[in-house]
């Protein structure tokens, strides 16, 4: 059974239209602020963001003094998305023309990469102007440059979020280092700017120096001419997941499967028999043969023929690879391809318009990565006008061993599946009730406070929402919310002000409580249904079971509302009784909050219980000291299993 936890649709029936310069809306906005030094672009896969890339970067060389630009991908396969373009055909005053030997994407040798970008780095020919490279060349060629090596140039970094503010990541500290030592210009990119773990991407003091350009999802989507519709759900399974990816794959959908990884608890261990036996799924007893190319090319019995691409075996890998690198946009490119199952290959930067269904076993590492993939079917293409997300996941027995892994799965399942809803609304202004409203998307609240009461406040409602959004929705203390199905006024005036504060500790209690309304009100409205009253004369607008007039929002009702209401019914029908008392009890334990020191130590004396006792600690224990035992055991498997997935090789 596949369960939707949330469905949206798009109104708008228009094609994009470019500009005198032949620039879409998001990449106009992006050239407008081609003069920034520092300029971070957030919008979604597909929106545009190399070519915009492509027309500031022209820019910079011709009348800024910039004299190198120097992109950085953190994918080989991303590298294709900066060819040769022809731009004056559509309006631009030059074309996007970049040496042969200078796209360090293609080709193997990471040596011989690093000393060609180092060799371009200290060229003097104004001819040898752009280089491409792989994050990994970047940081390889950092070690060897001095920071004076990036003056006068361009720095661009795709897909930002691989960028950390952590001593340890050599490409956070390249970045600083570059900022604070040389003349460099810098240009981010991202179409996920959370990275999907604690760690913030920038230090606040570095990302104040960025303008910003926000290209919304919403605003994506609303401007496609054929994918109408998008939904997002899960699936549960106990067993082997082969047994029940059988009902979710669908021959008739050009789909992506995404298996789980080696170390998680969804993987069988054996990741080559599991792509035979998906195989298997797929051919239904037909016949099946692998071509020059690496695809298999399968006959069902009912006598459809499909292409299918894998991508988990490193044997003919790159066979595979180039063949779908050379698949286009075109419609005409239609029947190359219909399934690709995949491990840690396409996700991020890859490019095939035509996928339309999405089917991943088990949870991925983190939120980001799920953006990622969502944005492989968020293509608009004309052979879809619907597209689909499907997480398969374990469900959690509460007598597995397993059972922890199962958990933390499901709620970073649903904590993915709440924040997708949120990217993918409109985005709203809120403002008090007694302001004028100029723009459309501006809704008034009573009793709201005004988003500009600071600049702090105003900086962190205009830019920073997505990002806090994020942070509330991967706090511990809110997913026990969810899954315990605590009271609104819990999570509304307790929980979210303690990640808003933890985000940004210097914010004075009235700033505080500015940036609370606004977030609930964010949230609580982007995941409501608005609709027209029966007399059709008011707009009502569904937040959980209430129904607001909305001339009448009020942030009193707003608190009211408990945003994460419908997760937790779907959590609850889905879930057998027994497993979802467990579920709120394990959530529960992790308000002991042990230290190192606690873990240890209950290791011990539960060693000494179970000598006695000749069984382990009991979690339902009446006794409080066992309980406390039992969890801490619960605790110390929860960090094993986090070490494996950390220490994992995807390939």
């Amino acid at each position: 059974m596949v369960s939707n936890l949330f469905e949206i649709t798009f109104d708008k029936n228009q094609s994009k239209v470019t500009n005198e310069l032949g620039m879409r809306e998001m990449q106009a906005r992006v050239y407008a602020k081609r003069a920034s030094k520092y300029l971070l672009v957030k919008a979604p896969p597909a929106s545009g963001k190399s070519r915009a890339l492509m027309f500031v970067s022209l820019d910079k060389l011709q009348n800024q003094n910039i004299k190198k630009v120097i992109i950085a991908v953190p994918e080989r396969s991303i590298g294709k998305s900066f060819r040769n373009t022809v731009l004056t055909d559509y309006g631009f005053y030059c074309d996007w023309q970049v040496k042969e030997n200078n796209n360090l994407t293609v080709g193997s040798g990471d040596k011989s990469k690093v000393k060609r970008f180092l060799t371009f780095m200290h060229s003097v020919d104004p001819t040898d102007n752009i280089i491409i490279a792989t994050h990994s060349t970047l940081r390889y060629a950092f070690e060897e440059l001095d920071d004076s090596a990036f003056d006068d140039t361009l720095l661009a970094i795709d897909e930002f979020h691989h960028v950390s503010q952590d001593n340890h990541s050599v490409l956070g500290n390249a970045l600083r280092n570059i900022m604070s030592n040389s003349t460099a210009h810098i240009l981010a990119m991202t179409g996920s700017y959370f990275r999907g773990d604690s760690m913030q991407i920038l230090e606040p003091a570095d990302e104040d120096k960025f303008d910003k350009v926000t290209y919304t999802y919403y605003e994506q989507l609303e401007g496609y001419q054929y994918l109408k519709s998008f939904a997002m759900g899960y699936s549960f399974y106990r067993g082997v997941y082969t047994d029940a990816l059988e009902k979710l794959i669908d021959t008739r959908k050009k789909t992506i499967i995404h298996i789980p990884n080696v170390n998680s608890g969804e993987s069988t261990k054996d990741k080559y028999t599991e792509v035979d036996k998906i195989l298997d799924l797929i051919t239904d007893g037909g016949n099946i043969r692998q071509n020059d190319n690496g695809i298999y090319e399968i006959i069902r019995p009912d006598g459809a023929k499909l292409l299918v691409a894998d991508l988990v075996n490193e044997d003919g890998r790159e066979k595979v690879s180039d063949y779908l690198s050379k698949i286009s946009d075109d419609i005409a490119d239609l029947d190359k391809l219909d399934i690709i199952i995949a491990l840690g290959m396409a996700k991020e930067g890859f490019d095939w318009p035509f996928a339309e269904y999405a089917v991943t076993i088990g949870y991925r590492n983190s939120l980001t990565e799920i953006v990622q993939i969502i944005g492989r079917v968020t293509r608009d293409s004309p052979n879809k006008t619907h597209a689909q997300f499907i997480n398969l996941i374990a469900e959690p027995d509460a007598h597995d061993d397993e059972v922890i892994y199962a958990v933390n799965s499901i709620m970073k399942a649903i904590s993915a599946s709440l924040l997708m809803e949120q990217v993918l609304a409109p985005v709203y202004k809120f403002k008090p009730k007694d302001d004028r409203l100029n723009q459309p998307n501006e809704l008034s609240i009573i009793g709201l406070k005004p988003a500009d009461n600071s600049e702090k406040t105003k900086k962190i409602i205009a830019n920073d929402m997505d990002d806090l959004k994020s942070s509330i929705l991967q706090s511990q203390d809110i997913q026990n919310a969810i899954v315990s199905g605590a009271n609104a006024n819990m999570i509304n005036k307790t929980l979210i002000p303690r990640v808003i504060i933890e985000r940004y500790p210097d914010l004075t209690n009235e700033e505080l409580e500015t940036v609370r309304q606004h977030a609930v009100a964010d949230i609580n409205v982007s995941a409501g249904t608005r609709t027209s009253s029966e007399d059709g004369n008011r707009e009502i607008i569904k937040m959980a079971d209430r129904f607001i007039n909305i001339d009448e929002l009020n942030i009193d009702l707003i608190d009211e509302v408990n945003p994460f209401q419908r997760a937790y019914e779907i959590i609850s029908r889905d879930i057998d009784a027994p497993t979802l008392r467990f579920i709120q009890d394990y959530m529960l334990s992790n308000n002991y909050n042990f230290t190192d020191e606690q873990l240890v130590a209950a290791y011990n004396q539960a060693k000494h219980f179970r000598a006695e006792n000749g069984r382990n600690p009991d979690r339902n224990s009446k006794d409080e000291g066992e309980k406390y035992l039992a969890f801490a055991l619960l605790r110390l498997a929860e960090l094993k299993r986090e070490r494996e997935v950390e220490s994992e090789d995807d390939e």
